[in-house]
């Protein structure tokens, strides 16, 4: 008996055993490449980006603070080429915040009604045509903005243009407010049920359970829902081309025909000669629109973690 070796006296481990552990780190791996490279792409996709847009700084046409300061955009004129993007800027962020005044109290309120006040069977079928307005394409929603909604901001306003602010903002909304409250709705859903018990044990009523406990309690759920509706807005091309009447120019009222970053890009790049100023200040305008949503999701985040240490 003293004659076993080491290795002998050692317990060996199952199979089943040496399999698992195999596949916890191959599945550790997975995730952990999964995380790095979703740094990755949106490293990749931001230096693609800014390399083609890299040799408009070394164009004499060009002028970095009339780019960001001026209203005039021009970029085929024979004789004096101007590349303001202030237009479209201020054209996107007023159709996002217009979309967000519409899109957030609907998005939220709707997802409270579906997760604290109707019934099974109603809450199922809303879910279902909730999910089925977040599938209709951006196009689709463009015709709609074209033709019906123009037609109707016409006979109820007497512009003399459907097309405009107020049309792309609805139909931003309308995009917007499926994401908000399917979103939002899980955010509410993942409060714990003890929370309202005790609150109603207190003898506090349904509103006042969601305004002071359930609102309170999945508020990172509710922002997270509001950014992505954000996001969706900022990001959107075909529907704002279609339904804002692509005019450069600085909005004066809800009437008023404006052009917004993405659907100014979607229009141009087509017809822009590959490595032509045109072309590179486009992929620049691409550059701009990815700090603005990164400013945007920086700020969120911000924000997130100022409530948090409240």
């Amino acid at each position: 008996m003293n004659d076993m070796s080491e290795s002998d006296r050692l317990p060996t481990l199952p199979k089943r055993s040496v399999v698992s552990m195999a596949g916890e780190k191959l599945l550790e791996f997975i995730i952990r490449l999964s995380g790095i490279s979703a740094i990755v792409f949106v490293l990749a996709i931001f230096f693609f980006i800014f390399r083609e847009a890299a040799p408009i700084f070394f164009s004499e046409n060009f002028n970095l603070v009339k780019f960001l300061f001026n209203a005039e955009w021009y970029p085929t004129s024979v004789t004096n080429v101007r590349y303001g993007t202030l237009a479209l800027t201020v054209g996107s962020i007023s159709v996002t915040l217009l979309a967000m005044s519409i899109a957030v109290p609907f998005g939220l309120g709707s997802a409270v009604y579906i997760s604290e006040f109707c019934s099974p069977r109603l809450k199922e079928a809303l879910k279902i045509i909730i999910e089925l307005l977040a599938a209709i394409p951006s196009v689709v929603w463009g015709f709609i903005g074209l033709t019906v909604m123009s037609r109707t901001i016409i006979s109820l306003t007497g512009a003399p243009v459907g097309v405009n602010l107020l049309n792309g903002g609805l139909i931003l909304a309308l995009m917007s407010v499926p994401i908000i409250v399917s979103i939002a709705e899980d955010a509410l859903k993942a409060v714990p049920d003890s929370y309202r018990e005790a609150a109603l044990a207190l003898g506090a009523t349904n509103w006042q359970v969601v305004y002071r406990v359930l609102l309170p309690s999945a508020k990172n759920g509710l922002l997270a829902a509001v950014l992505l509706g954000i996001g969706r807005s900022v990001g959107e091309t075909m529907a704002v081309l279609m339904a804002t009447g692509h005019a450069v120019q600085i909005p004066h009222g809800l009437l008023d025909s404006v052009r917004t970053l993405t659907a100014n890009i979607a229009a141009e790049l087509g017809e822009a000669s590959a490595s032509s100023d045109h072309y590179h200040v486009l992929f620049l305008t691409g550059v701009l629109l990815f700090i603005l949503t990164f400013a945007v999701n920086l700020t969120a985040d911000f924000v997130i973690r100022g409530i948090r240490r409240k």
